[in-house]
């Protein structure tokens, strides 16, 4: 008996380390470089680099050392080339900025400047300085802000050093920064103010995101749904939901917004909280209707919303919904299906979707399989685990993100 139990230690532990092995999607990070160009023939030249001309030349260079290895593989590329256009190295440091290859990134960067036929424009110096942030630090990220002269320059690349701060939780340096922009006159727009929310909200100071609302509306700076949402977030912690309504009335009666469905996802979950959830569910039906029949986005959100209500109905109706947009289900949208359908109880939906995932699927990533190891380690069924686990094996399960397999 102690050997069996033993035993079932010992599987139980394997699987737990499979389950520790799995990492959080990445969010999506924005690109502070234009891939758009004049032209068709620079239109055309884009087009040959995403079929993996320039940028899968950078990306199959070998983390770490030896450094200068992206600087030298795009000299050589525009040796070949004898032309190098600056749409192609930029699209070049996108990619490599999605796989975070941020110090190859910077070589390219450092590449650029040493020409003489090529000039960093604003945006070029906004990317350049996040991603000094990221390779390096944001100490060092301020220092090149300082070192930066053109007006137009300092004013693109604001944004990435005051998103720094409120990364960090930093207020006093986001304040401060805030406060230097708006003193030389720099143009701050609803973005940053956005930013400041946020960290507002994040470092639960909720009265002073009512205090930004105020100067946005003083300075006749618009609102836009991000502002809204974290508004009507901020007020759902100081004074319930009667403000919040308000809020909201206002946003409809705002003209440069539109209302849609991630608005109605903010109100739901506010509901939610406070225990109204007829009114929850009613916003998750109108969110519904506000979702876009060629984008996939939207149907995950709402089907969250109603997997917090523990609505099975609801969060199966999404998954057919969401099956019906064209194109080829991306593997997160059956994770997140699984996940909804675990945490209403439905184990055996789960099971079904990842059956539907396992027919369409062109290689087993295991991060799909490790929803079910999770919910049968939750619920105690090592044996269902244990052949699980050995069925991905089988099939060489492999864990793939953005960025390639492990």
């Amino acid at each position: 008996m102690v050997a069996a139990a033993h035993r079932s230690r010992s599987r139980l532990s394997g699987i737990l380390l499979l389950l520790a092995s799995r990492t959080p999607n990445p969010k999506p990070l924005s690109s502070a470089f234009s891939s758009s160009s004049s032209g068709p023939a620079a239109a055309a030249r884009i087009r040959a680099d995403e079929d993996g001309l320039l940028s899968r030349r950078l990306l199959r260079l070998r983390f770490g050392p030896p450094r200068g290895a992206a600087a030298d593989a795009v000299e050589s590329w525009a040796r070949e080339r004898r032309h190098v256009s600056q749409p192609e190295l930029r699209r070049a440091i996108v990619r490599l900025r999605r796989a975070r290859r941020y110090e190859h990134a910077l070589e390219i960067f450092s590449w650029m400047e040493s020409c003489n036929f090529l000039e960093l424009s604003p945006w070029d110096h906004a990317a350049r300085l996040d991603l000094i942030a990221k390779a390096q630090s944001t100490s060092q990220a301020e220092e090149y802000y300082k070192k930066l002269q053109s007006p137009a320059a300092r004013r693109a690349a604001s944004f990435p050093l005051l998103h720094c701060y409120v990364t960090e939780r930093n207020v006093h340096k986001a304040e401060t920064f805030m406060a230097e922009l708006q003193s030389c006159g720099l143009p701050v727009d609803p973005h940053s103010f956005n930013e400041m929310m946020k960290l507002y909200v994040a470092t639960c100071q909720y009265e002073k995101v009512l205090s930004v609302i105020s100067l946005m509306k003083r300075n006749n700076i618009p609102r836009n749904v991000l502002s809204y949402s974290l508004w009507m977030n901020s007020c759902a912690q100081l004074s319930g939901v009667a403000s919040v309504q308000s809020v909201f009335k206002e946003m409809v009666a705002d003209d440069m917004v539109e209302v849609g469905w991630s608005t109605y996802c903010t109100l739901a979950n506010i509901f939610r909280m406070h225990g109204l959830t007829a009114k929850a569910q009613a916003c998750l039906r109108k969110a519904e209707t506000k979702l876009s029949p060629t984008g996939r986005l939207g149907y995950s959100f709402v089907m969250t919303c109603y997997a917090a209500l523990h609505d099975s109905d609801g969060v199966m109706r999404l998954w057919e919904a969401s099956k019906s947009v064209p194109g080829r289900t991306p593997t997160a949208n059956y994770m997140t299906a699984m996940l909804c359908s675990i945490k209403v109880g439905d184990i055996s939906r789960a099971e079904w979707i990842f059956g539907s995932w396992e027919a369409e699927c062109r290689k087993h990533d295991v991060r799909v399989s490790n929803v079910l190891l999770g919910a049968y380690v939750r619920n105690g069924w090592i044996e269902k685990a244990e052949r699980l686990h050995l069925h991905m094996l089988e099939k060489g399960g492999i864990q793939i993100t953005r960025h390639g397999r492990y």
